[in-house]
């Protein structure tokens, strides 16, 4: 009965509850779980839920939602509570998954081949050809290995009277897999002993079947198989999951800028060249995946995609052309296609569906229309769900006129409402809340697989009859108990043989290298700033003339690096206030803050999320939360900056002790050192303008800005003074933050790059490393503070040395984006070789 934890739950009068019968009893798959909520109370059930949030938060779990003003990295919403399914009814539901998906496999072969099923009046030809989803340019392919749909999800939604039924299928590229993981993963650590008593079935071996299935399908000509998982690209709401199953299924994330096709094969751009591609798991809809043969304004696809299809050189999962069974439209005809088909009856019913463009469906529809959900015919209408019971009378009359005006457009399902299922809302309370669940399976050669679990999704307010991500609604883990011993495979590959043991380096492609030349750039350039900003911060505190001079120092600095505004033409420089140097760090409309360089750092990340550890990623969305935060004061600026370098550093070190020595991270440290040159450069060359005065009050600062301060101590043990502090951080070769160091590891490491791959550096650092070591230091000694020595000012020679320097920097980012990210550098050589 209903108490403790559960006093306030009271489901809907006449609706099916997942976890209570209708004695108010716990269904006994649900009651192992609701004791173990019971004992723990609201105290545990909160610090569980908290737990969780923090987990999504550090995972970097996101939907995108479009438009939505959480921006563009919405966090995953996740209940701590799972959804469990009893095993015999979890078996019905497979078998019918199951049988599902090979008569849809069997449908499409058969519209895409032979038309029996449109020739024999089994299917109306108005709802086929007339369809958007029906590829005319994919008649005739015959996919490799004879399947069309290699990983096939539907939702179901369980009704009043206790049956479950299909609301929808997903043939195109299934979402959700790769969720329902990163779910089982995620709700498992606050439930473990309960997880592991109970018996739920593992997910991992549906995973590593999906990758033997694809490995072992694609067609290769004696090459070792390659997989890519095909990506619309970081908008796409689903992006996360893109990145997740690229990390673990062991396949490249690719875009379509990624791919090229010759001669009617697949290849993908790499840094090593091009690398032939068989196999194509694809999350991008039918139509953009070809601009040559499908839709021509795709910016997303591969010109000749379907040509390389068409000549059986790739395996594209799931095949072009799914995406005609998109439409709830075709679920009335469903029955006595499968008994044509399958010689079986068709064990999952879908909800009573009736296609418009019949004439006495038509009639129905219209005459039982409080009955009734009124949805578009095909997925590429843009049109909200109608419930017929919701319309006014103005409504009613407007809907049947459009109705009647384009039938073929509309299709109308029963209204089923559905069963609820206990989820624990943000003010504490458990209450119910309408649920229904996603489930999955793969084509296997022994026939299609279903996944022992899936993702369950709950509507987000009680009135609620639409359970979507895009509507607000949270996710929930499925969990299927097991009658006998649970598999505890992983994700972990069988053990490599000697024969089988790589040392070469792993393929790069190009789009990822440029984001990691990025990463690079951008992790370094929000450590600077951090310095930089966290020695102005701790100096607002202070008093006296020197102090102030130091902050009007780095002021001048802040300025000319963009870290802080530069006033108008014609404006008055008005004094820094606490706010000013508060908003560079924490404002989020300011493109220069820390807070906006910290997001672009995420973002692009985010783009390599499969090359990154864990750890790593953690720290990234660590200082993102660091700084995307409201400061309550100085103190709370030094802090939270304090916190901010520790990240930084983390970074760094992850940069140098976590990656191969690979081409991934000889881009990554590029991309670094490029920025520190740029910076350190820019840096030291508008410090050396300032008036002496000024120079002579911010050498301390510029000792902490390029975390030179305790070198410098160690060697000297006395103030800062202009000679010894621009030797350490200009000349000397053995401090990592120094100019003479930057330019020479860029020497080596530009060196290497140009041996592997052929290239010669227009705008080599060598040349301006020879001149600074020629650079004499003792032209500083005895500098007074108004700047005279013999043969010249070396202060100004050295400010012009420096701005060399940033230029420098500036050109070899340049030719590093146009050699190996466009490869316009070598696309021009072609063409003058020709």
């Amino acid at each position: 009965m209903f108490s403790g934890l559960f006093s306030d739950y009271r489901p809907p009068e006449g609706l099916f509850d997942e976890a209570f019968a209708a004695a108010r009893e716990p269904r006994p798959h649900w009651q192992a779980l609701i004791a173990q909520l019971r004992a723990g109370g609201r105290d545990a059930l909160r610090a569980q839920a908290e737990s969780l949030a923090r987990a999504v938060q550090l995972d970097g779990v996101t939907y995108n939602v479009y438009a939505d003003p959480k921006g563009a990295d919405r966090p995953w919403s996740l209940d701590p509570l799972p959804f469990v399914i009893a095993p015999d009814e979890w078996q019905t539901i497979a078998a019918g998954v199951a049988q599902r998906a090979q008569l849809l496999d069997s449908l499409l072969a058969d519209v895409y081949g032979p038309r029996h099923l449109l020739t024999e009046g089994l299917l109306p030809p108005a709802l086929i050809f007339g369809h958007p989803g029906y590829l005319w340019p994919c008649q005739g392919i015959k996919p490799p290995g004879g399947r069309w749909l290699h990983l096939y999800a539907v939702d179901l939604a369980r009704s009043a009277d206790g049956r479950w039924w299909v609301i929808h299928d997903r043939t195109q590229g299934p979402s959700g897999a790769g969720y329902a993981m990163q779910n089982r993963v995620l709700v498992t650590r606050g439930l473990l002993p309960l997880f592991r008593s109970q018996r739920i079935e593992h997910l991992a071996e549906f995973f590593r079947v999906l990758r033997e299935t694809l490995m072992s399908t694609v067609p290769t000509r004696g090459e070792a198989p390659m997989v890519v998982l095909m990506t619309p690209g970081p908008l796409n709401e689903t992006y996360f999951e893109h990145s997740l199953l690229a990390r673990h299924l062991g396949f490249p994330l690719a875009e379509g800028q990624d791919l090229t096709v010759r001669d009617d094969r697949v290849f993908l751009k790499t840094l090593q060249g091009l690398k032939p591609v068989h196999g194509i798991l694809r999350r991008l809809d039918d139509d953009y995946c070809d601009p040559a043969e499908l839709r021509a304004d795709s910016a997303l696809g591969v010109p000749g995609l379907l040509a390389a299809a068409r000549a059986g050189n790739v395996l594209i999962a799931n095949a072009l052309g799914t995406g005609l069974l998109e439409t709830t439209g075709l679920q009335g005809f469903l029955p006595p296609i499968c008994e044509r088909l399958l010689g079986e009856r068709l064990q999952l019913p879908s909800v009573a569906t009736w296609w418009c463009g019949e004439g006495p469906a038509l009639e129905h529809v219209i005459d039982h229309l409080d009955e009734l959900v009124i949805k578009p015919a095909f997925p590429s209408m843009r049109m909200a769900l109608r419930f017929g019971h919701q319309l006014n009378t103005g409504e009613r009359l407007k809907l049947i006129s459009r109705l009647r005006a384009t039938p073929h457009a509309f299709q109308a399902q029963e209204w089923i409402r559905l069963s609820t299922a206990p989820t624990l809302l943000p003010d504490g309370r458990i209450a119910p809340r309408a649920v229904g669940i996603r489930v999955f399976a793969l084509a296997t050669p022994e026939g299609y697989r279903v996944m022992p679990g899936g993702l369950a999704r709950v509507a987000a307010e009680a009135d609620d009859d639409v359970v979507t991500m895009q509507h607000g609604g949270a996710s929930k883990d499925i969990w299927v108990p097991s009658k006998g011993r649970v598999s505890t495979e992983t994700l972990i590959p069988p053990p490599i043989a000697a024969h089988d043991l790589v040392r070469s380096a792993a393929v790069v492609p190009s789009r990822i290298a440029e984001n990691l030349f990025w990463l690079g750039r951008y992790s370094e350039r929000c450590e600077t700033q951090a310095r930089l900003l966290r020695a102005a911060v701790t100096r607002l505190t202070e008093s006296g003339e020197g102090g102030q001079l130091a902050l009007d120092s780095l002021a001048g600095v802040c300025r000319f690096l963009g870290v802080l505004p530069t006033p108008e033409e014609g404006e008055e420089d008005e004094p820094l206030t606490d706010a000013d140097w508060l908003a560079a760090v924490f404002d989020p409309e300011s493109p220069s803050s820390l807070l906006s360089n910290a997001r672009r750092l995420q973002r692009a990340g985010s783009q390599v999320r499969e090359r990154l550890s864990g750890d790593n990623w953690h720290a990234l969305n660590r200082l993102l939360a660091t700084v995307d935060r409201r400061a309550r004061g100085i103190q709370d600026a030094i802090e939270s900056l304090d916190r901010c370098m520790m990240l930084c550093l983390s970074l760094a070190g992850f940069a140098m002790d976590d990656m191969t020595r690979d081409d991934s991270w000889r881009f990554l440290l590029l991309g670094r050192r490029i920025e520190r040159l740029s910076g350190l450069s820019a840096l030291i060359g508008r410090f050396l303008a300032d008036p002496a005065p000024l120079r002579h009050a911010g050498l301390e600062w510029l000792l902490e800005a390029t975390d030179s301060i305790v070198t410098y101590r160690a060697r000297y043990r006395r103030r800062p003074e202009l000679l010894p502090v621009l030797d350490l951080i200009v000349f000397d070769d053995d401090n990592p933050h120094a100019l003479a160091f930057q330019l020479d590891v860029l020497t080596r490491y530009l060196g290497r790059l140009g041996r592997d791959y052929g290239t010669h550096f227009a705008h080599g650092p060598g040349e301006l490393l020879d001149r600074l070591r020629r650079f004499d230091p003792t032209r500083f000694h005895n500098l007074g503070l108004l700047g005279s020595a013999p043969g010249g000012d070396p202060v100004e020679a050295l400010e012009a040395l420096s701005g060399e320097a940033a230029q420098l920097a500036y050109a070899l980012s340049d030719e590093l984006g146009l050699t190996f990210f466009s490869h316009a550098e070598r696309a021009l050589q072609t063409a003058e070789a020709a």
